[in-house]
């Protein structure tokens, strides 16, 4: 690889090619928790995927498994302003439950957190984008079936990949997010917090890796066929202007090259340049552990190979800075251990104080050491060491005081002394990793480059050239036909398509949410009360409400919009109205809309009065009389439930404790109960809208709407009411209708009469109507058949109606 070629590869490449995990970038939560140690309520250890690790039973809702303070931010300082990481878990969560698998917040502030709805049937991804924006990222997929699951959620910058079983889910970019936590951020698991969001159900292996491609720790069989990098579209336009430069200094070199044949019989003698020192021709030196020539300009070199060391009596082999092989040096023996030449030995007086020897000339000798300087951290913090007697405190930095540590080798602290670590892409020299060298991987088979490409080594990397004559699609593969740029692509508007070999790929942008091919809008906070997200944030209520979220109910009787009959009064709906026959009056069945199929109720006929046995009743219009006849001296009493009420007595009904009778000259009077919330007395049952304890109120299931108690409000069909912190939903009543062919519209819930029997979700069966089918076959209604001479047409009878349709799970 020409100079030029390999800087700018390497000014653009930082990615690694090493693939293990360091422990040091691993947060392994079941650990950090102390599970199965420190027993956590409603959580017990059970029987899990695999045998390898414990897995626990998360069970109830009186639970609080909350990381502490010292432990939280032990895990959030190696995720702190990260911008790659990943989610894994292994996990069986029962059916229908919508519950957290772990949060990462502080306050109201969601920077990270997991969770799995089974009513909705879907994935959730929240957390705050750079912009310090709330952002929830929905993927359609029903983890809670009760069935084992490996979960995977790789974010690399504005990247995200989920993968569930070590299948690829969903692929999409999204606003990047912020990992600026603050301090006091807490760490929960199985739960948002300590009142909602509970996962039902078994995990296991529950770990963030603070590493791109996370998912291949939990399946390493998955190929890399996808850049890691911090902005993935950004990674392939920088690879594309790569090869442009790359094409035009190609030119230029070879313009050089014919002007260089030139100068062919001229002497010109080749250095090399190494590290700003100039080597001339045939020039030989040692750099690190490698013998190194410099050859026609070139520099060539070759691994040094250390022979065994064969140390006499009193010595030992030992490693000496600057020179790759050991060397024996004279040993010392001090409390049963052998020490080197230069090696510090701090040892106790039975009075503690610390007493410092080193190894000189095979025997130990004193060394005063001095005063030891002020330590700023907690006892609790401070570690003694073995070549010293001053303490340290927990988290010193050993390799500001010097290291071994060579070129392509990285200095690591540890809790009392410091190591060398080769860096990713290169493989050690020594044992003691302070000599490393590149590993070629494009020779040694250690590429993931793809069809139409050329592998090019780099140091600690490798990158992927593609062929004259094609194009590049990702770091790994280049092809010959972009769909993407002529056009031939199935991605939606609202999709961004990605170019793959032999086809392409389709990801919804970001505020729309589906399979690519068809996105559809997502809002924040979500449509309420059935309506539909036609663009992002940008809600279409249902006919009966309006409001930016279609949060409001229109009140279509105060309004004015109704008139109905004057025998009937109108009663508003979530979303609709109903003319509702008055006390007094019964509706004949011939139903109309505006009441005026209401008609007279004939109290005295029916029995349904409350005259006493002194009274007779007379029929009104709307309702009766009880009158006493002449020279009758009349109580004024009441018969209700068969039982004698005085007249002007009050009574509460036994079955509705918020409904209150009363007794009136022979008429039993009957009203709902009048909420006084003024009244310190009041029945909160009956009037939970007085109700002001922050504890009744709900958290709607998003998470971003809080309802007091006795707020009602419609949610996928239902109506909800939040009554004491307690939500209740029940079926929406819709008004009959009596037609043959019915349909509910998409975004509503009551169905509508249609004429169109194809499109009918619904039919009022008439088996006396039947069809012919395309052989004269006589078919009887609510039959279906796979049509002749197709494999995937499904035709049915639909009240002597033939609809046939294709099947799409059958192509």
């Amino acid at each position: 690889m020409g100079f030029l070629q390999l800087s700018l590869v390497l000014g653009f490449l930082g990615v690694s090619s090493g693939f293990g995990v360091d422990p040091s970038l691993r947060i392994n939560v079941f650990s950090e928790l102390s599970l199965g140690e420190d027993p956590f309520e409603g959580v017990s250890q059970v029987q899990g995927f695999h045998d390898e690790s414990r897995a626990f039973l998360f069970q109830g809702t009186s639970r609080n498994v909350r990381a502490t303070e010292e432990g939280a931010e032990r895990m959030l300082k190696k995720l702190r302003n990260r911008g790659e990481f990943t989610v894994v878990a292994t996990l069986k969560q029962e059916h229908l439950n919508s519950g957290v698998i772990l949060s990462i917040h502080h306050a109201d502030q969601r920077f990270l957190e997991l969770e799995s709805s089974g009513q909705r049937n879907e994935v959730r991804l929240h957390f705050r984008t750079q912009a310090n924006q709330a952002h929830t990222e929905i993927f359609p997929y029903t983890l809670a079936d009760d069935q084992w699951h490996k979960v995977s959620l790789a974010i690399s910058a504005s990247h995200v990949i989920l993968h569930v079983d070590c299948n690829r889910i969903y692929e999409r970019v999204v606003e990047v997010p912020s990992m600026d936590l603050p301090k006091e951020t807490s760490f929960w698991l199985g739960q948002r917090n300590s009142a909602h969001g509970f996962f039902k159900g078994t995990m296991q292996d529950v770990q963030i890796l603070v590493m791109p491609q996370g998912y291949i720790s939990q399946c390493p069989d998955l190929n890399r066929t996808c850049p890691t990098c911090s902005d993935f579209h950004g990674l392939v336009q920088k690879i594309m202007e790569l090869q442009d430069i790359l094409a035009k200094t190609s030119s230029k070199l070879s313009v050089a090259e014919e002007k260089m044949n030139g100068l062919e019989t001229c002497y010109c003698e080749r250095t090399c340049s190494v590290k700003g020192v100039i080597y001339r021709e045939d020039d030989a030196w040692t750099d690190g552990c490698r013998n190194c020539t410099c050859s026609n300009g070139t520099v060539q070199c070759e691994t040094i190979s250390c022979p065994p060391p064969d140390c006499p009596a009193g010595t030992a082999p030992v490693y000496v800075n600057g020179i790759c092989c050991k060397e024996c040096k004279p040993v010392c023996v001090f409390s049963g251990r052998e020490l080197v030449e230069g090696d510090m030995k701090a040892v106790r007086d039975s009075s503690g104080k610390c007493l410092l020897f080193q190894c000189r000339d095979r025997s130990m000798h004193r060394v005063v050491s001095g005063s030891c300087p002020e330590l700023h951290c907690p006892e609790s913090e401070q570690i003694a060491l073995t070549d010293r007697c001053c303490k340290v405190c927990r988290g010193h930095d050993f390799c500001a005081e010097g290291n071994g540590c060579m070129e392509h080798s990285d200095c690591i602290n540890l809790e009392a002394a410091a190591c060398c670590s080769c860096k990713d892409g290169f493989r050690p020299l020594r044992d003691d990793n302070a000599y490393c060298e590149d590993i070629d991987e494009c020779a040694e088979g250690k590429h993931y480059c793809r069809e139409n490409t050329m592998c090019v080594n780099t140091p600690g990397s490798f990158m992927c050239i593609c062929h004259s004559g094609y194009i590049r699609i990702d770091d790994y593969s280049c092809t010959e036909h972009d769909e993407c740029v002529t056009g031939q692509h199935s991605c939606d508007e609202n999709a961004l398509c990605f170019n793959t070999v032999g086809g392409h790929s389709c990801s919804c942008k970001p505020g729309y949410t589906g399979n690519g091919t068809v996105c559809r809008a997502l809002c924040d906070g979500m449509c309420q009360n059935g309506g539909t997200c036609v663009s992002p944030n940008s809600c279409v209520c249902q006919q009966g409400f309006t409001g930016k979220r279609c949060e409001t109910d229109i009140d279509e009787c105060t309004n004015g919009l109704v008139e109905c009959d004057s025998r009937a009064t109108c009663v508003n709906l979530p979303g609709w109205y109903h003319c509702e026959c008055r006390d007094g009056y019964h509706d004949n069945g011939r139903f109309t809309a505006n009441g005026g199929s209401c008609e007279d109720v004939d109290e005295c006929k029916s029995g349904k009065n409350g005259c006493a046995n002194d009274t007779v009743c007379f029929n009104l219009d709307g309702g009766y009389d009880c009158r006493c006849p002449h020279g009758h001296n009349c109580t004024g009493d009441c018969i209700h439930d068969n039982k004698v009420k005085h007249n002007s007595q009050i009574w509460v009904l036994e079955n509705d404790r918020c409904s209150v009778c009363s007794c009136q000259t022979g008429l039993v009077m009957c009203r709902r109960m009048v909420c006084d919330c003024e009244n310190p007395t009041v029945d909160l049952f009956c009037c939970p809208e007085c109700d002001s304890r922050l504890s009744s109120q709900c958290l709607h299931q998003n998470g971003l709407l809080t309802y007091s108690s006795g707020d009602s409000w419609v949610e996928n069909c239902q109506q909800c009411q939040c009554l004491q912190g307690e939500v209740d939903c029940w079926p929406l009543s819709c008004p009959s209708v009596d037609c043959e062919f019915t349909l509910v519209p998409e975004g509503e819930c009551c169905p509508r009469c249609i004429t169109d029997p194809c499109q009918a979700d619904t039919i009022r069966n008439d088996i006396t109507k039947t069809c012919l089918d395309e052989h004269g076959i006589t078919r009887f209604t609510g039959s279906s058949w796979i049509k002749h001479g197709t494999e995937c047409t499904l035709c049915q009878c639909k009240n002597g109606h033939i609809c046939c349709s294709v099947d799409p799970m059958c192509l």
